[in-house]
């Protein structure tokens, strides 16, 4: 998608990337995102869960949720995910850095009213964090399904930023005998802890190993 005055990288804009690909691949690989906008006139930023299917990120919560009753207005907002994959170490102070993926999507949301589509965004939202868990659960009835707002932002205006590599430092600084590189973070699946009041004759559900083998 072509850059806009909002979504241009100005800081460092060989490190933007605008295609839809780079884009979708990070939105694809978390499942919580950042929520900012504007409300009674100063600034909000609220993490909530979030699901990508095709064109559009799909969040949800209680029909009360403030966020989600202003949102449902139309009003601009932005919305960011962020990964952090190291803590960059460089010789000066001032050259100390991270390397990281982040989107982030301008728009405004729009409030998703057929019922099929309100099923299949939750199913989207579900298996943006544990794939093939849908399956295995007692799905939302009626009540529950009126109690939960769920609203859909168009993957429109939308850049990725990213930093990899090395702490880039000023030529006379290569010389000082003060280590540099590159500490690299990672998040880790733990072992999965059962509920204590679990049947001990419930084996661990086939989604739950899949996530736990494929991290």
């Amino acid at each position: 998608m072509e850059p806009t005055k909002k979504t241009k990288v100005k800081r460092a804009p060989k490190r933007g990337f605008y295609d839809r690909e780079t884009i979708c691949k990070i939105l694809d690989t978390h499942f919580i995102c950042q929520m900012a906008f504007a409300h009674e006139g100063y600034p909000i930023v609220i993490p909530t869960i979030y699901g990508r299917d095709g064109d559009y990120i799909y969040v949800h919560g209680a029909t009360v949720s403030r966020m989600l009753l202003e949102l449902e207005k139309g009003l601009p907002i932005s919305l960011n995910v962020t990964q952090t994959d190291g803590i960059v170490l460089a010789r000066s102070a001032f050259h100390h850095s991270l390397n990281y993926h982040s989107v982030t999507v301008f728009g405004e949301a729009l409030l998703v009213t057929g019922e099929d589509e309100r099923y299949n965004a939750l199913k989207v939202i579900s298996d943006q964090i544990i794939p093939d868990r849908w399956e295995e659960v007692r799905l939302p009835n009626k009540k529950e399904m009126k109690a939960t707002k769920i609203l859909k932002i168009p993957i429109t205006e939308a850049s990725a930023k990213i930093r990899t590599g090395p702490p880039l430092d000023d030529k006379p600084d290569y010389e000082l005998p003060i280590w540099a590189g590159v500490i690299p973070l990672n998040t880790i699946v733990g072992e999965p802890i059962p509920d204590p009041v679990l049947d001990k004759n419930i084996p661990l559900s086939e989604s739950v190993k899949k996530f736990v083998k494929n991290d």
